[in-house]
């Protein structure tokens, strides 16, 4: 895989060096000979890595720091002791200590390229997203106009393409974002434009007393989306889930039923595909249901879940997306490209243009030689917008659908093992049945298993997973979150987003969290 990436970017990097000036021809060298170096290494043994003896040029400095920084981020124990460094930034540019050096404590401080970070919703290092990301900082582009980004425009909109046609929009539209958070914010706007034209011109007074309805699972870039917005936190409304955390559509139906009694107009519905916590798949065929009986905008957030339309297996969860308004979807989180990447689709074509545009005639001439329907910058609330879906388009056009369900599959199918690991396993309580690839449950040190579950024991029970978290960060063995939910104390919640997880991983976790919490 990495030799054939190696001359997929030869190419590239050749390319770049002779139409940047920027970048010198030696720093692109360095770059082509880390990317040969790691050829022969795979994502899982780069911390053996030993580097070739030679003499440390300054043509091969690029070539040692970015190795190093792949040795010591995926071998680090974060203590924060190894974190003694002075990194405020020097007034005459003569410091003490190299560039270097710095990047060198920086590494050895981080935690993201571990193996086994599991903490958060990405993880892991997919080589071809890591090219498409390297050249995109190569080329230091700029995507607003078709004329300074003609490649990436084109790129971007064959990927947009793609992820409609998975999520059963036809003649859809969208636009990368800076994260989904902003994705959530572009579907509290446009589908408040749709209802409500003025607003873009005369502000919220042209408007009634609106209101956002939302799972109380959901995720809270809504409740900032609105604050920012003019919407107002306290307008968007929590709607009440089931046991699995999951909407419930007749709770959704009345609380639209009570604000119309009031006056009070429900513009939009977000329904989540995969919920920060427990992963949970909201009904979207019911909820649907109900935002077209009352013409309601309804927006899917699967920021963090969405890429289960990728598997056949799996796609079942979010059966009904074809009839949503829009969907945020993330790639830099299931589907593990590098961060950042993160799209806000809609089956409405001229939506984001209608509500977006401020028709600048110095960027956006409409006399241009070439259609300047290519010029999709006036869609995004940026001017400047970097380029996110290169790295995604090098991972699709190198695995192809057929890779990616791959990677999908097995990313649900060790939650599903480590699921019956724990249920097999003395001291591993299940939350509930995972969904998405979130795998909660609680442990349980010897000492209270077989006690009656009282307020005080589930007390004591919120207590653990704290003390192991801190264990496992200073062994430096594996990362994973805790936090409680509702009336539920602290439990652990697994991710599974590193696409190079594999049993033998999930067997450790199950035997490491055994190891250092059996004895609390």
């Amino acid at each position: 895989m990495m030799q054939s990436l190696s001359v997929t970017f030869f190419v590239l990097f050749s390319i770049s060096a002779i139409h940047c000036a920027s970048v010198r021809s030696k720093e692109t060298i360095g770059l082509l000979r880390l990317l040969d170096d790691l050829k022969d290494y795979s994502r899982r043994d780069m911390i053996n890595t030993e580097l070739k003896e030679e003499s440390n040029t300054e043509s091969r400095q690029m070539d040692y720091l970015l190795m190093d920084i792949f040795k010591k981020s995926t071998h680090c124990k974060n203590t924060g002791d190894s974190c003694n460094y002075d990194w405020q930034c020097c007034s005459s540019g003569d410091c003490e200590t190299s560039n270097y050096e710095a990047c060198y404590s920086g590494a050895s401080c981080s935690c993201r390229g571990h193996p086994r970070f599991f903490n958060q919703l990405f993880g892991g290092l997919d080589e071809y997203t890591l090219g498409g990301a390297w050249l995109t900082e190569t080329l230091n582009s700029s995507q607003y106009t078709y004329e300074v980004s003609p490649v990436f425009t084109l790129m971007e909109q064959c990927v947009i393409r793609k992820m409609l046609n998975f999520a059963g929009i036809e003649n859809g539209d969208g636009i990368f974002c800076p994260g989904g958070s902003i994705s959530n914010m572009y579907a509290l706007n446009v589908a408040r434009y749709q209802r409500f034209p003025d607003c873009k011109t005369k502000g919220m007074q042209a408007l009634p007393k609106i209101c956002v309805l939302t799972s109380e699972k959901g995720h809270y870039s809504l409740k900032k989306g609105a604050g920012f917005l003019g919407i107002g936190m306290d307008n968007v409304l929590p709607i009440k889930t089931d046991d699995q955390g999951r909407m419930c559509p007749k709770a959704l139906e009345e609380t639209i039923q009570d604000c119309i009694s009031k006056g009070i107009v429900p513009y939009m519905v977000n329904a989540t595909s995969g919920s920060t916590v427990l992963g949970a798949y909201d009904p979207l065929e019911a909820i649907a249901d109900i935002c077209e009986k009352y013409k309601i905008w309804m927006h899917v957030d699967g920021a963090w879940g969405a890429g289960c339309l990728l598997s056949r297996k799996y796609k079942g969860f979010m059966k009904g997306i074809e009839r949503a308004d829009s969907l945020t979807w993330n790639p830099h989180k299931m589907m593990g490209t590098n961060l950042q990447a993160a799209v806000f689709l809609t089956k409405h074509k001229t939506v984001l243009l209608d509500a977006h545009s401020a028709k600048a005639k110095y960027l956006f001439q409409q006399d241009k030689f070439y259609d300047v329907s290519y010029d999709t910058g006036d869609k995004s609330i940026q001017c400047g917008r970097k380029v996110d879906a290169l790295k995604v388009w090098t991972m699709w056009k190198a695995k192809g659908d057929a890779g990616l369900e791959e990677d999908i599959d097995n990313l649900f199918s060790c939650s599903r093992y480590l699921t019956q690991l724990a249920k097999a396993r003395d001291g591993f309580k299940m939350v509930q049945e995972p969904q998405c690839t979130n795998v909660c449950f609680w442990y349980i040190p010897e000492r209270l298993r077989g006690k009656p579950e009282t307020e005080e024991w589930w007390e004591q029970i919120g207590k653990v997973a704290p003390v192991i978290k801190q264990k496992m960060v200073e062994k430096g063995t594996l990362l994973i979150g805790y936090q409680p939910d509702g009336d539920l104390v602290n439990f652990f919640r697994m991710i599974f987003s590193n696409n190079a997880v594999t049993k033998s991983d999930v067997e450790f976790i199950i035997d490491e969290i055994d190891r250092l919490g059996c004895d609390l």
